[in-house]
């Protein structure tokens, strides 16, 4: 058999710690004959069928300064167990410097899969900027994930349009479904959810200012937060100071008193996703936003702010990517907001009136929803694997 087929491909990832680029990763290596997985860290939540290789010792404890500081030498253990011309494809941003850097150690094909669009640089992300701006036209390839992705690439680092190619990530929507129908540890319902790391990015703080006035109308109702991340500790006490009684998976027992519950990382949350009166995807920018895919798939309305980028692409893909609304749009496939900003209660009251609507309408749910399950077939992973075999034997000819 001639094309990828015939060479050896590996993948490298920080991690399998849990997330979305992650799942990518797991879905991905089923299907495209990877030899190997390259992990930066030593940190495994999911199960797959390649062989996994570490790079180094560390771990999610070890400093991300730390981490970016060791990147060259990364590069240089990856050049060692590689050989000239194999294929390596990375995802996130510490596994993409690094895929590229080892090219100065050992001639390989660099491949990128580029997962975010950062709103801001702050900190180490300004490091993280210089770095892209570096090293990704430096790729043989750069993969987006999304077309805001793929322009802000073109625009912000010069990644020549030559060298870019749009590929949605994969969904194993029958995997889904199937762990969609297990059984919940405890029944919480009437609920609403959201899964993401975390994080600045994923806007939760917004959210549980939101969900404490729909507490006022809806005393009855839960909020669900699956996802770990730096933030942990300080979405809590918000949580807690805004008088909401909260649950953190690694502090309490498991009950049916709490207003709000911080579940940790789950291999499954799709059983309770499945089971939600909506879906809340609140994020200040995305990449594409996979969980709304995921939730898609489980058969859930979706109320997702119209962030860059990705929730338009999935949501409403009909409309121009580049837009974004200013207040609620009930889209083909789901309910796209304003984006928040801080200060601004306007954003607040519109999302606060959407999803009292929502869980008012039972109609309307179920009209999301079956069109939900609809689009998640056009991510499903046959298709998507396809479209990544068609790129990956393109540049091995």
């Amino acid at each position: 058999m001639d094309g990828i087929d015939q060479r050896d491909i590996y993948f490298l990832i920080n991690s399998l710690a849990g997330g979305g680029a992650e799942r990518v990763v797991v879905n991905l290596s089923k299907h495209l004959s990877v030899k190997k997985i390259f992990l930066l860290e030593k940190d495994v939540r999911y199960e797959v069928n390649s062989p996994l290789e570490f790079i180094s010792n560390h771990t999610k404890e070890k400093s991300p300064i730390m981490k970016t500081l060791f990147i060259p030498f990364y590069a240089k253990r990856l050049a060692k167990v590689i050989n000239e011309n194999d294929l390596v494809v990375s995802f996130l941003e510490r596994a993409n410097f690094v895929n590229v850097l080892s090219k100065v150690f050992k001639p390989h094909r660099a491949v990128i899969s580029v997962h975010t669009y950062e709103k801001g640089f702050r900190g180490l992300k300004s490091i993280n900027k210089l770095l892209m701006r570096f090293f990704y036209p430096r790729a043989d390839f750069v993969i987006a994930v999304s077309f805001g992705v793929a322009k802000y690439l073109e625009e912000k680092y010069k990644v020549p349009k030559d060298k870019l190619a749009v590929i949605y990530n994969p969904v194993d929507v029958e995997k889904i479904q199937a762990l969609a129908k297990e059984p919940l540890e405890i029944d919480l319902s009437p609920y609403v959810i959201t899964v993401g790391r975390l994080t600045e990015a994923k806007g939760q703080l917004y959210l549980l200012r939101v969900f404490k006035e729909i507490k006022k109308v809806f005393p009855e109702i839960r909020l669900l937060i699956f996802g770990e991340g730096e933030l942990k500790n300080e979405l809590v006490n918000f949580s807690e100071n805004l008088g909401l009684k909260t649950y953190l998976w690694d502090r309490d027992r498991l009950m049916q008193s709490y207003d709000v519950y911080f579940m940790g990382f789950s291999k499954n949350p799709f059983k309770y996703i499945s089971k939600a009166k909506a879906f809340l995807l609140t994020s200040l920018w995305e990449g594409l936003g996979n969980v709304l895919i995921e939730a898609l798939a489980c058969g859930v309305s979706v109320i997702s702010s119209d962030c860059r980028s990705g929730p338009r692409e999935i949501l409403a893909p009909n409309t121009d990517f580049s837009f974004q609304t200013k207040e609620p749009e009930f889209a083909k496939y789901g309910i796209l907001m304003p984006v928040f900003e801080e200060d601004n209660q306007e954003i607040v009251r519109a999302w606060v009136e959407t999803i009292k609507r929502v869980l008012t309408d039972e109609g309307l749910r179920e009209r999301y929803s079956k069109v939900g399950l609809k689009r998640a077939e056009d991510f499903r992973i046959e298709k998507i694997v396809d479209e990544w075999r068609r790129v990956l034997n393109n540049l091995i000819k």
